[in-house]
């Protein structure tokens, strides 16, 4: 699910405590009378609220007004190095990377119950930073982020090895599967509450301390996420947050010697930039990056799920989501009736407001955002491709002030067309016919990412040779876009590598080690002879 950002360098996607500092902690949530941002946020470091050594601030703008409603601070160089400099002192003394699992397990699950107290001030935060329809975060980003906790804090106490064995006549191996260390984990604005969870929790789970820099638009639950950490006993320093520009601080982040792994969601673009930065001090990487997902609806498929489906998944969160159904390739005979049954309801999506309990679909995270969609568009459009509907800024009641976009859907393109190569991050569906169902595979995969697809089919063998052959992370059947805790999410190809969720999450985070020991108490060993030995005859 990631979110796009570009720049220069390695620009990266902008993404109650002890011993407080100068910045005292949020007040406690039962005196906040349901006010759920606060006027400003400076860093969390070691436990505490800190100021960052520059006096620049960055505006957190709701993009349902376009009104500012806090600043963060804006980190330097300097304060990275603290941060890590905290994560690498509370790894290195065991404070959490040595205790019993079923204390950091303790700890985890104690989050998730607070997650879980806290759903409507925590989906108000999210929808007001993101620009998220309240029903949306309500019913699926938070909630879906305790169930990840939940499933992590449980999944601490499986984390094992393998059986020991003598692979050698003189010697016991058995494998360990260590923490890393100092993880440095760099999160998206699109799904920000959900994806901080998704990098943060298998990482603290398998023992490891995290650095987090949430995008500089969307910083607010990350700062939520700590306290909510710290109010259930996780120790300073083992969850770091620092917000900055990416191109400022991305790559001090990155860099660090005591940095041991270096996780992202973003585009594509910004993953290779990681990835360079990363290779000089051979970094582990796990990187979801961009998504162009294909809907394929064959001929037989249950036409009104398939048009219901398609809107779901290709509006959801305004298309801001690399798992979006971007593009929907329908085989002939239901291709018009397709396009028409999708237009007809992608126009009764109540687009308003985020706050409003009615709301489907909200506004793009900025203007330049919306900019940036709407360039597609006309893009497209005079290049001969059919706006059938929306391809415009939305005038509806209460949007003046926000990014708002209508849901647009797009005909007569190529497979060569812009708006079906690239990842366009808004809410725009782009249709094509196909005849054969060969056809339909070769279109695509005929993309450089790999991160989504689904099928529509009533032929449950149609629908596993296609999901066999199709090069995606994951293929939904007569589904698009539900995930599940205790399943990986992931891409293949230039949408990255790595696993979200599940326990191949977990062991992403972690290294495998062997231990041999000698289990015959002789001096003179057996293989000594090939060293310190006479001759061979």
């Amino acid at each position: 699910m990631a979110g796009p950002e570009t720049a220069r360098g390695v620009d990266v996607p902008d993404g109650p405590c002890p011993g407080a500092a100068e910045t005292p902690s949020l007040a406690p949530w039962s005196d906040r009378k349901g006010t759920a941002v606060r006027d400003a946020y400076d860093l969390y470091i070691d436990g505490t609220w800190v100021k960052s050594s520059t006096d620049d601030r960055i505006p957190v703008i709701d993009p349902s007004t376009g009104e500012q409603v806090a600043t963060t601070a804006a980190a330097s160089t300097e304060d990275v190095t603290k941060a890590v400099d905290a994560a690498a002192e509370a790894f290195r003394d065991g404070r959490w990377s040595r205790i019993p699992p079923a204390d950091r397990a303790r700890v985890l699950l104690r989050v998730a119950d607070l997650i879980e107290e806290r759903l409507m001030d925590l989906s108000k935060v999210e929808s007001i930073d993101a620009g998220k329809p309240i029903k949306l975060t309500s019913n699926f980003d938070v909630p879906f982020g305790a169930d990840n906790v939940r499933f992590f804090g449980g999944a601490a106490r499986l984390l094992e090895g393998k059986a020991a064995g003598e692979y050698s006549p003189d010697h016991l191996s058995y494998l360990r599967r260590d923490p890393l260390g100092v993880i440095a984990a760099i999160c998206p604005w699109n799904y920000p509450f959900q994806i901080e969870v998704w990098k943060i929790f298998p990482a603290m789970a398998a023992g490891n301390t995290v650095v987090m820099k949430p995008a500089k638009e969307t910083p607010l639950s990350a700062f939520e996420l700590a306290e909510l950490c710290a109010e259930a006993g996780l120790p300073p320093g083992v969850l770091n947050v620092v917000t900055g520009r990416g191109a400022e601080i991305g790559e001090p982040l990155i860099t660090h010697p005591a940095v041991r792994m270096v996780c992202l969601t973003g585009d594509t673009e910004t993953g290779k930039l990681v990835m360079r930065a990363a290779a000089e001090g051979v970094k582990r990487l796990h990187l979801e990056l961009g998504g162009k997902a294909p809907f394929i609806v064959f001929d037989d498929a249950d036409l009104e799920a398939a048009i219901r489906g398609a809107v779901a998944g290709a509006y959801i969160n305004c298309g801001q989501d690399c798992t979006a159904a971007t593009r929907a390739y329908v085989q002939e005979p239901l291709y018009e009736d397709f396009v028409a049954g999708v237009a007809d309801l992608a126009r009764e999506l109540n687009v308003g407001p985020t706050l409003d309990p009615a709301t489907d679909m909200g506004p793009l995270i900025t203007m330049a955002q919306r900019e940036g969609v709407h360039g597609f568009v006309e893009r497209a459009r005079k290049s001969g491709a059919t706006i059938v509907t929306g391809g415009e800024f939305s005038s509806r009641p209460d949007t003046e002030h926000g990014s708002y976009y209508e849901p647009t859907v797009i005909t007569d393109v190529t497979q060569d067309a812009e708006v079906v190569q690239r990842e366009i991050f808004g809410p725009v569906l782009v249709t094509l016919p196909f005849r054969e169902d060969e056809d339909a595979i070769a279109m695509s995969n005929d993309v450089v990412y790999g991160l989504s697809s689904s099928v529509w089919t009533r032929d449950i063998y149609r629908a596993l040779d296609a999901s066999r052959r199709l090069e995606f992370g994951n293929t939904w059947i007569n589904e698009h876009i539900p995930i599940v805790s205790e399943m990986p999410h992931g891409g293949v190809k230039q949408s990255g590598f790595g696993k979200d969720m599940s326990m191949y999450a977990l062991e992403d985070f972690t290294t495998v080690r062997h231990v041999m020991a000698d289990i015959t108490g002789r001096a003179d060993k057996s293989w000594h002879g090939a060293v310190m030995g006479g001759a061979q005859e």
